[in-house]
Order: structure tokens, then sequence, then C-alpha cells
């Protein structure tokens, strides 16, 4: 039961980043990688609510295993560093990989010490 619930969000998940991927550089008419930004940032908020002790462990491993391990994405954030150093536009992708690293483990950060509150525990 576990194993196929985590199937279905990965692929929830897989179909956000998609979406996320495909809409936010259209709306914001940008060659920076945005979208994946929007993705990993998130993710990363969302991830350390549930370690915070939001939910309960089933949920928590459905959601931040499949739904979230399927949503953000490090291969394709590491692709697009490359395509921008070969692009020559190196201050890109210098912001794009220090820059989404440093603001992804402070959205964890948040969503940890948030999730802590909420569940009315410590987070250590």
């Amino acid at each position: 039961m576990t194993i196929l619930a985590i199937i279905g969000a990965g692929a929830l998940g897989s179909a956000l980043r998609y979406l996320s991927e495909s809409l936010v550089p259209a709306r914001l008419r940008s060659r920076f990688p945005w979208g994946t930004w929007l993705v990993n940032i998130a993710g990363s908020f969302l991830l350390g609510l549930l370690a915070g002790g939001i939910g309960d462990p089933f949920w928590s491993v459905v959601l931040g295993t499949g739904l979230l391990g399927g949503y953000t994405t490090f291969s394709a954030a590491s692709l697009q560093v490359i395509e921008l150093a070969q692009q020559r536009r190196y201050a890109a992708a210098c912001s794009h990989a220090t820059g989404m690293l440093l603001a992804a483990v402070l959205a964890a950060t948040a969503g940890l010490v948030l999730g802590g509150i909420v569940a009315g525990g410590s987070t250590g």
C-alpha cells in the first residue's frame, strides 16, 4: 500500500514540476530558470514542514518521498548551471547554483521550524 501511494504521489509531483517549469518562465519572459527555483525552494520548505512533525508518518513518507521527490529537481538545476556556463553567462550560472542552494536550505529551515511550532514540538 505505501509503495503504491508513493508511486502515485511521485507521478503527481513530477507533473506539477513540469507545469511549474513550463508556465513560470513563459509568464516571466526570462531566460533564467525561475521555474526550477520555484519548485526547489517550495519543495524544500514543504519538506521542512513534514520533517518538523506536521502530519502522520505514513503521509510524511508519501508526501515527502513521493510528491516532493517527484516535484523537486536537483539534477535539472545542475544541468541548467552547466547550460548557463556554456552560454558564457557565468554570473547567472553562479547565482543559480549558489543562490538556489542557499535559498533552499533557508526555506527548509523555515519549514522545519514552523513545522515544529505547529506540531507543538521541538525541532531539536
